[in-house]
């Protein structure tokens, strides 16, 4: 357990909270969001909560109003190694985050008729921080908009711009709090939720199963709205039944997450799922939940806060069902008074521990009013954190015998560098030496694959594939052994069965790999892949001789060239590959109107030009 002031914990002082939940009460009419400055070196940006239509939260026509995120506005908003742009769509769909479609529309309305970009923009010449923030949906539009900030201002985003949201729903799904953790991104979002406030949960449900209430309640968070925080709705026999639905499909997705969490499949869970669509929404960064009571518990595990979105609104007996079927409407028009109070007290947080959190009463969560089942699932998810570190540390411990296993095939490689090129020579397998270098790269592959495998299912921390030593890692690992799984493909014509290397041959290893790479500089995907260059080599020397059929293929001949041109040039390839005799074979067969620059130049410069 951890106890201090929420300002120290959070790097924003408890009294620019107060100031931007202030922001967002005052009522905007036509105005996408309004700005203050606050001090000399802050400013804030609210967006307004109007919510009048249910199509405010749910829209285009899919049961949680769900949608893929539009990775031109949003690119990091993927896993970077699941990600594949050559994939199916299917399999791009799995990789790319879900978003609310309405909050994402809302998002490009404001950015397309606003004057944020230049507003933002000139905070950011003055040097000032920039907060967003909103209430209800507002919220909403401000977590896009500090997403948007984060992408297109890298160099301002060390502790530059935070958000700030006071009852926001989600916004998508568990692919946004991965790669926002994985982008070092997560700590710029601060989160309050008020203990019963509905609309954190709302989207956990299906529009088909609350519409007919939320027709008539959505009037009451509207503040442009004649009934908006009305009495009558609020105690209204509707809100009873919206808050029922909601929560049941709240049980089901917690249920499910805690099931997989503890690693014991629920059969019961699993035939529901096939008939039941459970909603992809998870939540992501810092939430504080408001007690009620002036204090405040403070999480940052989103495995444990979605437990926690359900289980602290578990009633203690029927009784309650009124009370609090009319809590979760008023609380979420709550947050200044709660707030104003439940700021001066200190606040809580056992993110370090969940897995220690005890399962009966011990003052931490008792004012959640946590049960035995709801303490077991923050400890499962705590243990599941404890568990990707663990998996990390398994192959951070094995990183010096990967770097013993890569200088043997760096010697390899520098053996014959002034021969036939260690490509070749592993191909032609005649030497111990080159048996030797197979078991090398049989041995790194295992390691990697078994990487790999654990990134597919999400068995690693969010941040592994943006971790630098590891990217460099990967690269290096890339750049030395691929070459000679590629000479072995070739060599025993597994291309016969598998079709083209490049196609359906190239392991997932060396896709993750260069896509790290490629994210972490920014490139565009594919313009890294010098490592594979052997494939398209081998493909091209298999038209040698056959004048026509090596014309037809004129662009990728020239591409190839001027690609390890530009490889050698910028230090990522060797100049020696051109000493290969599969590299001059090839190139010495090409007719002299399809030998270009660079490769031409660095031929007759390195006296390699064979007549």
């Amino acid at each position: 357990m951890v106890v201090q002031r929420l300002g120290d914990m959070l790097q924003i002082s408890e009294e620019l909270i107060l100031e931007s939940l202030s922001l967002n009460t005052q009522k905007s009419p036509g105005d996408l969001f309004l700005v203050k400055k606050s001090g000399s070196s802050d400013v804030v940006f609210s967006f307004p909560a109007g919510s009048s239509s249910v199509e405010s939260y749910y829209s285009g026509g899919s049961a949680f109003g769900e949608a893929k995120a539009d990775l031109q506005l949003f690119p990091s908003l993927r896993s970077v190694g699941n990600y594949d742009p050559a994939g199916k769509p299917e399999e791009k769909d799995l990789a790319t985050a879900t978003i609310n479609q309405a909050f994402l529309n809302k998002f490009k309305h404001v950015l397309e008729n606003s004057q944020l970009k230049a507003k933002v923009q000139e905070a950011i010449n003055k040097g000032m921080r920039i907060i967003l923030t909103g209430h209800s949906i507002g919220g909403a539009i401000a977590a896009l908009a500090t997403i948007w900030l984060l992408e297109n201002f890298p160099n301002e985003n060390n502790g530059s711009f935070f958000c700030v949201t006071f009852g926001s729903p989600l916004i998508g799904d568990h692919l946004i709090s991965h790669a926002l953790r994985r982008e070092n991104w997560s700590q710029y979002f601060i989160n309050f939720v008020m203990r019963y406030d509905i609309v954190p949960r709302i989207l956990l449900a299906p529009l088909s199963s609350i519409r007919q209430e939320f027709e008539k309640i959505i009037p009451f968070f509207d503040p442009n709205s004649p009934n908006y925080a009305s009495q009558s709705i609020g105690s209204s026999s509707e809100a009873l039944q919206l808050f029922a639905n909601v929560m049941s499909n709240a049980s089901s997705v917690a249920s499910s997450a805690a099931s997989k969490l503890m690693g014991s499949p629920n059969l019961l869970l699993e035939t529901v799922a096939n008939f039941l669509e459970l909603s992809p929404y998870k939540p992501f960064g810092t939430y504080i939940f408001c007690t009620g009571n002036g204090k405040l518990v403070v999480l940052k595990n989103p495995e444990a806060v979605l437990q926690l979105l359900f289980f602290t609104c578990q009633l203690s007996n029927e009784s309650e069902w009124e009370t609090i079927a009319n809590k979760c409407l008023n609380q979420h028009l709550g947050y200044k008074d709660e707030l104003e109070g439940s700021l001066e007290m200190q606040s809580v947080t056992c993110d370090d521990n969940l897995e220690t959190v005890a399962l009966a009463s011990d003052g931490i969560f008792d004012d959640l009013g946590l049960s035995a089942r709801a303490r077991q699932c923050l400890r499962a998810a705590g243990v599941f954190e404890k568990q990707k570190q663990r998996n990390k540390g398994k192959f951070d411990f094995k990183k010096e015998e990967m770097k013993t296993e890569m200088k043997k095939l760096q010697d390899y490689r520098d053996l014959y560098e002034h021969n036939v090129g260690y490509y070749d020579a592993f191909k032609l397998q005649k030497h111990k030496t080159d048996f030797e270098a197979n078991v090398t790269r049989l041995v790194l592959a295992a390691i990697w694959d078994e990487i790999t495998e654990m990134l597919k299912k999400y068995d690693l921390p969010d941040e592994f594939e943006a971790i630098p030593e590891w990217v460099k890692l990967g690269t290096e690992f890339r750049h030395l052994v691929e070459p000679l799984d590629i000479a072995n493909f070739y060599r025993h014509a597994k291309g016969e069965d598998t079709g083209v290397y490049m196609k359906r041959g190239r392991p997932k290893r060396y896709k993750y790999a260069q896509r790290w790479l490629e994210h972490k500089e920014k490139l565009a995907a594919g313009s890294r892949g010098e490592s594979c260059f052997w494939a398209e080599l081998e493909e091209l020397h298999k038209l040698s001789g056959d004048l026509p059929a090596v014309n037809k293929e004129k662009e990728r001949v020239i591409k190839l060239q001027r690609q390890i041109g530009q490889w050698i040039q910028d230090g990522v390839l060797r100049e020696d590959v051109l000493k290969s005799s599969t590299f001059q074979e090839w190139w010495s067969r090409l007719p002299d109107d399809l030998k270009t620059n660079p490769i031409l130049g660095l031929m007759n410069g390195s006296g390699n030009m064979l007549v």
